[in-house]
């Protein structure tokens, strides 16, 4: 305790003493005097010491600007080129359940500020008291007379009506670290919003995407089955002329169900990346709108991701546990200033008698009366003890998490980055085996016709080109998905115009 503290307490017991009467001055003073001081010896307070831990100044890739801007400041409806994706988030945004909810925990939160809050200020309650005693005939209730000259009886009544008042004085700032606690909290709480909403945004896009890869693998997969249909009829026709055999035969067609099985699971991965998506925009499953296709949109060349210091703060998540890392410490404070004395103001005013036809009548049946008090733990403290403990371990905790979600944060974009680097010299590569496999198809099936190759050379030429046009894709929207992901991993997706429901 300070000086000044200890002048405070002293100063309230010679009060007290006053109130009580100069003989029981001594009697009180000592008693009062060991329950606060007593009250007063708290715990250290909870220290967690960080460990060095600095982010790198830049980003580890080559294709990342060092500016301090990154794409992720850029609102979603520009970030997104196309129309129908937009409508798609927009739509999510208004009707997501997991949105919803994340507006609801803000509002929990906001009510906890507000009991916070209101327990700084004193509460007032009103209302109508009625007791009944009956005294011993020897106590001698009945020789005391009323005002009027009457006799007490021994059968006494006792009314009250007015209000009652409870204020407890913030001497060492624990409602105040509660209310601070509790204002972190709501901000927090803001922030977990935001954060679904980032996560909301990446998984539309990129359900989206996946459904325009799952619409182009099916519609390459449509044109080489026709391609396969017209070869099973020119060798059945060239069996019946005598050039080919039944075995050729029963590879172009075996080939030809392959295709045909491929087009079957690309078709239900369309359904289910569809009613995906529509439990997402919080909708029962119907036909989603598709703006252009996936090889008519392009990846940028140069993403910026920007600098670690300056990106990986405005992430919702990095937020939201720095603030609950706030909450927690004051929490901590809260719990330590439990251990000290309390001071308590109870004032009351209203109309008190014993018979209902005097209690109406003022001012003689006005009472007023005022209760101070000073409490302090002196014994069994364990339930004090037990909530500093908890405090402290999650004072602790919310300051591993802190560390746990900036390293995370750092890797996903080191790992997007990365990815997007090489994905694209991936797509860029197929693109090429595409193109040198088409050749060898239309090579292949000339070769045959003039019987320099065997059928074998043709179904392994056009397989192959089918398996490269579907891995093309598959590069496509890896591409995507990484730039999606990237743009999350940066707190993307809340900044701009923002859709409250």
């Amino acid at each position: 305790m300070t000086d000044s503290t200890l002048v405070y307490l002293k100063g309230l017991l010679r009060h007290f003493a006053q109130l009580a009467g100069a003989s029981a001055t001594h009697r009180l003073a000592p008693l009062l005097a060991v329950g606060l001081l007593g009250g007063c010896t708290a715990v250290a307070p909870a220290v967690v010491t960080p460990r060095a831990n600095v982010l790198p100044a830049t980003y580890p890739s080559s294709a990342a600007p060092t500016d301090t801007a990154g794409v992720a400041t850029v609102s979603w409806r520009q970030f997104f080129a196309d129309s129908a994706l937009v409508a798609l988030v927009d739509t999510a945004l208004r009707a997501n359940p997991d949105q919803l909810i994340a507006v609801q925990r803000v509002e929990i939160a906001r009510a906890g500020l507000v009991a916070a809050r209101g327990a700084l200020l004193p509460s007032v309650s009103g209302g109508a008291v009625a007791s009944f005693d009956k005294f011993a005939d020897y106590s001698g209730v009945g020789q005391t007379d009323t005002n009027d000259g009457r006799p007490l009886p021994s059968f006494v009544p006792d009314l009250f009506l007015g209000l009652r008042s409870t204020w407890e004085i913030d001497l060492w700032g624990k409602l105040r670290q509660r209310r601070q606690a509790a204002f972190a909290r709501v901000l927090a709480s803001e922030q977990g919003r935001r954060l679904v909403q980032t996560a909301l945004v990446a998984q539309v896009a990129s359900l989206y995407y996946e459904l325009l890869a799952a619409d182009n693998q099916l519609a390459v997969l449509g044109k080489n089955r026709e391609l396969q249909e017209r070869a099973v009829e020119i060798v059945k026709l060239q069996k019946l002329g005598g050039r080919a055999t039944e075995l050729a035969v029963q590879q172009f067609t075996a080939q030809l169900l392959r295709t045909r099985s491929l087009e079957a699971e690309a078709k239900q991965r369309i359904a289910a990346t569809e009613n995906t998506l529509n439990r997402l925009l919080g909708r029962y499953p119907q036909p989603i709108r598709r703006g252009h296709s996936l090889t008519t949109q392009s990846v940028p060349a140069v993403v910026s991701a920007g600098l670690p210091a300056a990106t990986l703060l405005r992430r919702p998540d990095v937020r939201q546990a720095e603030l609950e890392l706030v909450a927690s410490r004051a929490d901590v404070a809260a719990a330590r200033a439990a251990f000290l004395p309390s001071l308590t103001l109870s004032p009351y005013l209203g109309l008190n008698a014993y018979s209902p036809a005097l209690l109406l009548q003022t001012p003689g049946s006005l009472a007023y009366g005022l209760l101070g008090g000073l409490s302090a733990p002196v014994l069994n403290r364990s339930a004090l003890k037990a909530e500093y403990s908890r405090s402290a371990a999650q004072q602790r905790a919310a300051y591993w998490n802190y560390q746990k979600v900036v390293q995370t944060g750092f890797e996903e974009v080191t790992t997007n980055l990365r990815g997007l680097e090489n994905y694209r010299q991936v797509a860029d590569l197929r693109q090429q085996e595409v193109a040198a496999l088409t050749q060898a198809v239309s090579v292949s099936n000339d070769l045959y016709r003039a019987s320099y190759a065997n059928y074998l050379e043709v179904v392994t030429a056009q397989r192959s080109v089918l398996d490269a046009e579907l891995s093309l894709t598959e590069a496509r929207r890896q591409q995507f998905l990484l730039l999606i992901d990237l743009y999350r991993a940066l707190g993307g997706g809340w900044t701009g115009a923002e859709v409250r429901p």
